[in-house]
């Protein structure tokens, strides 16, 4: 006589939350430990982001924000890499398994899933006494040998970003009480369109083709634009000029520095932004530009690369060198 299979509470917590997520065939129902994820004549890009209570996000955040944030941070990476989502895997570490928190992390995971075209593949989940965290390594499609990675930049390239700059760290200090929630304590909808920015990344996925077709070199901004810009030269080995003045800015952030709310350097070096920072040689940046302006996204030149090993220098409006204290957000 064969004892039925009582399944444990984390397979039955997979099949009641995530099985419906898996509709890719290499998924095999999340029933197997592994997944397959065809590559035929195409190279697979690999990125990996997980969010963390308290770091990135706060454990008063929606539920179904923070899975959005958790799949998204990584779809950015893919945008910036020039691929097309294909798939991705989660891990969760979960403090309870409260039907009240899951399922609307659940729904919202699987909606962006469908929206974005990226399925659930597999993955795992584990008890944690401490703060949650959510894992997601996700891939992407290039043609053979096309990924746009961080070394390519060259002197006199143009230096193009997308969306707009700093709002999402305006987002997080609206959340927590600081200069910006105390200025614009009277502008609910600016406060709700920053917050929103802080929890939901918008991932600019729709350029993926345009920057794989034009881009030196690509990486997503997400710990500060200033930082990350330092770190595609060094990867690059060159320096870079940016004109402060031509940052894309919001209504709200640019409202903010103009009443000295705030200052042009915490939105330079803060973190979430998620747009696309990339450099393209001069002749095709208007194309970038143009293919942006196609699916409703600006795209904006704010300086060049230039020769040299030093960090780039940011400029204010009359030329003069700003002196950062802070470039991006770190972890340690």
């Amino acid at each position: 006589m064969t004892t039925p299979h009582t399944p444990s509470g984390e397979d039955s917590l997979i099949a009641r939350y995530f099985k419906p997520l898996a509709t890719d065939p290499g998924s095999f129902g999340l029933v197997d430990d592994a997944a397959i994820l065809s590559a035929s004549s195409e190279d697979i890009v690999v990125t990996t982001d997980a969010v963390v209570e308290g770091v990135h996000y706060l454990a008063t955040d929606p539920p179904d924000t923070i899975a959005r944030k958790a799949l998204r941070v990584n779809l950015s990476d893919l945008a910036a890499k020039g691929a097309a989502p294909a798939g991705f895997v989660l891990t969760l570490a979960l403090r309870s398994k409260e039907d009240a928190w899951l399922r609307p992390f659940a729904d919202a995971l699987g909606e962006d899933a469908n929206a974005f075209a990226c399925p659930l593949l597999g993955g795992d989940t584990v008890s944690t006494p401490g703060p949650q965290m959510i894992s997601i390594t996700a891939f992407g499609r290039v043609p053979k040998g096309r990924m746009v990675g961080r070394t390519g930049a060259r002197p006199g390239d143009r230096i193009l970003v997308t969306g707009t700059i700093g709002d999402a760290a305006l987002g997080l200090d609206v959340l927590t009480g600081g200069a910006a929630a105390a200025a614009l304590a009277a502008d609910i909808a600016a406060k709700d369109a920053l917050i929103s920015r802080y929890r939901i990344p918008q991932p600019r996925n729709l350029l993926a083709q345009a920057v794989r077709d034009h881009a030196t070199a690509a990486m997503d901004v997400s710990d500060g634009l200033a930082g990350d810009l330092t770190k595609l030269c060094a990867a690059s080995g060159v320096s870079a000029t940016i004109d402060v003045a031509s940052v894309p800015l919001s209504a709200a952030a640019a409202g903010l520095v103009a009443r000295n709310a705030i200052c042009v350097e915490t939105l330079l070096a803060g973190g979430d932004d998620y747009e696309v920072l990339c450099t393209v040689p001069p002749a095709q940046s208007d194309a970038l530009i143009a293919a942006g302006r196609t699916v409703g996204l600006a795209v904006t030149a704010i300086g060049t690369i230039v020769a040299g090993h030093e960090r780039p220098r940011f400029l204010d409006g009359k030329g003069q060198e700003l002196a950062l204290k802070r470039l991006s957000y770190s972890h340690f």
